[in-house]
């Protein structure tokens, strides 16, 4: 970390004139050094000058900085200390004291430097590095609510900081954890509990354990919102596991009878709606694929998947020129979809306008090249419903 142009310790200061020209050279050996990052020469100079001039705040000051700068933390803590007591208003040493302190685990006395460097500075970098600390001293002391107030303050700030992302990430899933783990311990039978239970699960594709808790759920509050949907999906996700087998119709079959259920308590439920729209689609069943997918869209009207999923039906009954527009749209909604610019692709080419279904399918497959890329990002940050997918029997058609 470099502090040089952070802390603000002046680069001049007074020396006691013992001996004026060898105070001066160990002071230009010092600093020549601390500017090209030669910190054990720096100390050593320092060093010097703290002998010559012992009631200079500011040589203990730029020791303590050296020392942290080296990650020598236990003797950064005394040289800071010893310059705030010969100066107690020296500017930036409290708050390097207690990164210091920090650094060494001692948390709370660290907190008020730390807390002052977060919220009062008003240089940019400091109050990162002050931040950060903070955070790590919240969650030392288990003041962790506290830690992911820094955390999300932080996010604000430096939403582009890959240090601050990594470290907030770490944060706010350890305190998931946590909370889940509370959740556990205080209402270990309740249907909080068992959905919070299969939402883990489930993200992790432990599908069967998953399956359990969503029914556990049920058994206890039977008209719970969502989850005949996330089991249905549950459900789906297993059957699509290889060496499923036999197992798998049954296994759509009873995600169907779910996504019903789900749409008896909820109609404008869109997502199970789409899902239902979705595996009717995939088993020929145009017309009943067609009333789901409507449905999808009249209650959620930017529901891309679902516009895609509509349009493509459309254009496999015949009906291009109506189809055309919903693929259309999901493409403004959802620009970087493969499967979009193909089915409009498609729909052109049903409707005869060649040059127009060219254009569209070699912005498939530019788009198609770059598929590693956003499959990275979607294992990462998994889609909430099935996405739409080019079939072999449409790759056979290009």
């Amino acid at each position: 970390m470099k502090l040089l142009m952070v802390l603000c310790l002046s680069a001049s200061f007074a020396l006691a004139q013992s001996d004026p020209a060898l105070l001066d050279r160990y002071f230009q050996q010092g600093e020549q050094a601390l500017a090209q990052g030669r910190y054990q020469e720096a100390a050593a100079a320092y060093e010097k000058l703290k002998e010559l001039s012992p009631a200079t705040a500011e040589v203990h000051a730029k020791l303590g900085l050296i020392y942290f700068q080296q990650r020598d933390y236990g003797r950064a803590v005394p040289a800071l200390r010893q310059a705030l007591k010969l100066k107690p208003a020296l500017s930036g040493a409290d708050i390097l004291l207690a990164m210091s302190l920090s650094e060494l685990g001692q948390y709370k006395e660290a907190l008020p430097g730390l807390q002052k460097g977060f919220r009062q500075t008003a240089d940019s970098r400091l109050r990162r590095l002050s931040g950060l600390q903070l955070q790590r001293a919240y969650t030392g002391l288990e003041q962790d609510d506290k830690a992911v107030e820094v955390a999300l303050a932080l996010t604000r700030l430096y939403p582009d900081d890959a240090e601050v992302l990594y470290h907030g990430g770490r944060l706010f899933a350890n305190f998931a954890y946590v909370t889940t783990m509370k959740l556990v311990r205080v209402a270990p039978a309740s249907v909080w509990r068992h959905q919070a239970a299969g939402e883990a699960n489930e993200s992790q594709g432990l599908h069967a354990a998953a399956i359990n808790d969503y029914r556990r759920v049920l058994a206890l509050e039977p008209r719970r919102p969502g989850i005949h949907f996330r089991l249905g999906r549950t459900l789906l996700a297993r059957a699509e596991k290889p060496g499923t087998g036999a197992d798998a119709a049954s296994l759509r079959a009873e995600a169907v009878l779910e996504f019903e259920q789900e749409l008896q308590l909820d109609p404008t439920n869109a997502n199970a709606a789409y899902e239902l729209a979705e595996v009717h689609r995939r088993a020929g069943e145009l017309d009943v694929s067609r009333h789901y997918f409507e449905q999808a869209v009249e209650h959620y009207p930017d529901f891309g998947q679902a516009r895609i999923g509509l349009g493509r039906v459309l254009v496999a009954q015949g009906q291009a020129d109506h189809g055309l527009p919903h693929l259309q749209k999901a493409i403004a909604l959802e620009p970087e979809d493969e499967v979009a610019h193909y089915q409009v692709a498609m729909a052109y080419r049903a409707l005869g306008r060649t040059a127009e279904a060219q254009t569209a399918l070699a912005e498939f497959q530019r788009l198609r090249a770059e598929r590693s890329r956003r499959d990275d990002a979607a294992a990462l940050a998994p889609s909430p419903v099935t996405r739409q997918q080019v079939g072999p029997e449409q790759e056979d058609r290009r």
